[in-house]
């Protein structure tokens, strides 16, 4: 009884638009009021304890690396590569800036910031050269939501630590489906061009001496990448450390080679990931808390019994989930819902004998589709209201990239080897 009234509370403040670690924390401080017989010592241990995991060190690192990037004019360098590639075809610059997410997501690893960084970058310039604004819109937000699929995205270090799986392998298997969505958003865009006559932002296709040219300038970004994943693969650092290199790099990148980087412009770089890690760790460790007393009432098995119920079937538990998840994501931020969904989930998956590798990529990729629905969907609100769109306007445009991601969803589900194929090499 306890629990669902704590439910309920939840659910109550989310509809209320409250913060969701405040909501969160008042779900669990009305769970200890009602059970009674348990010490409310218990939830501060599991929201202190959640936040002491070494693990957790390697959010802080690429959030702040995502921020410099801001500064150093990579961006920018890696948008003229993009350009150089993309475009040539129909809707040339909303072809760049989804293929710039795509590389980008390999270093900002975070949707929010990928999302606000390109609508005040693209957007506008792809609103001169006569893209509605809200297609734009609805392009840059899709296009983020490959950010946190992309390695090293934050919710693939998250999951890796609630499901205790190799963040290594999970880089690695996120790789397929990223590119997938990107390949996916980029032929829906041509489609759209074509039927609107978008025009291509190049009259022709890369010569060998703009693809150098171009190249020249992004080779610091492909290098980075590079490290970043090759190294955690090969296991010469952990995700900790290659956050820490990568952050080291990138300063000397934009303060010494391209001299775009200030002091000043790190000191704004670690106020900002300070609030940003704040935010996040903040609701990983109220929402394992949380997870905690699920756990605690035995939801988990509960759940596992319900499931198998239907079916012992390891596709049709992984459509279920997929809806379930689909609904949830338009309520519950992704990684608030990673941290408490995964500790539920997880015996049934490992029952099944699915592989957790699979399931989190899947899991992952969801949730992010989530962030562009109403009511809670993060990253559209954050690119509307940076671009003044109306909801409206954005939900009309962004419908058939949204059922492009839907496409890659169902092809993750249902194909495993398209996220198990490199980590098993």
């Amino acid at each position: 009884m306890s629990v669902a009234i704590a439910c309920i509370v939840l659910l109550f403040l989310f509809i209320l638009n409250t913060p969701i670690f405040i909501s969160v924390l008042v779900a669990i401080l009305t769970y200890f009021y009602m059970a009674g017989d348990i010490s409310p010592l218990i939830a501060v241990q599991r929201i202190i304890g959640a936040g002491e995991n070494v693990t957790l060190l390697a959010i802080p690192f690429f959030i702040l690396l995502g921020n410099l990037l801001n500064y150093t004019g990579i961006t920018h360098r890696m948008l003229r590569f993009t350009g150089v590639l993309s475009g040539h075809y129909p809707g040339g610059l909303a072809q760049s800036n989804v293929l710039l997410s795509t590389m980008m997501g390999g270093l900002s690893a975070s949707n929010l910031a990928d999302c606000a960084m390109l609508s005040k970058m693209l957007v506008p310039e792809m609103t001169k050269l006569g893209y509605s604004r809200s297609f734009s819109t609805a392009v840059t937000a899709a296009g983020s939501l490959i950010t946190p699929i992309i390695p090293p995205g934050i919710a693939l270090i998250i999951y890796g630590f609630v499901a205790d799986v190799s963040i290594g392998k999970m880089f690695m298997a996120a790789i397929v489906p990223g590119l997938l969505c990107c390949v996916a958003l980029m032929f829906t865009i041509y489609l759209i061009s074509k039927k609107r006559g978008y025009l291509p932002a190049r009259a022709h296709g890369p010569t060998c001496r703009e693809l150098w040219e171009a190249g020249k300038g992004a080779t610091s970004a492909l290098i980075l990448i590079l490290v970043i994943i090759g190294g955690i693969r090969f296991g010469i650092f952990t995700p900790t450390e290659a956050g820490a290199i990568a952050v080291v790099f990138v300063i000397i990148i934009g303060a010494v080679f391209y001299r775009e980087m200030t002091m000043k412009d790190i000191a704004a770089s670690l106020l900002e990931t300070a609030r940003s890690t704040a935010s996040v760790m903040l609701i990983i460790m109220t929402c394992s808390a949380l997870a905690w007393v699920l756990t605690n009432e035995q939801i988990a098995q509960d759940l596992a019994v319900v499931m198998t119920g239907f079916s012992d079937n390891p596709y049709i538990f992984l459509l279920i989930v997929n809806l379930v998840l689909l609904f949830l994501g338009m309520f519950i931020e992704g990684n608030a819902a990673i941290i408490v969904l995964v500790p539920l989930l997880m015996p049934t998956v490992r029952l099944l004998g699915i592989d957790p590798i699979h399931f989190g990529v899947m899991m992952i990729l969801n949730l992010a589709i989530g962030c562009l629905t109403p009511p809670m969907g993060t990253v559209m609100f954050v690119a509307t209201s940076i671009t003044g769109t109306k909801i409206a306007d954005f939900l009309r445009e962004v419908l058939p990239l949204l059922a492009a991601l839907i496409v890659v969803l169902l092809m993750v589900t249902f194909i495993p080897a398209l996220t198990t194929f490199l980590p098993a090499l």
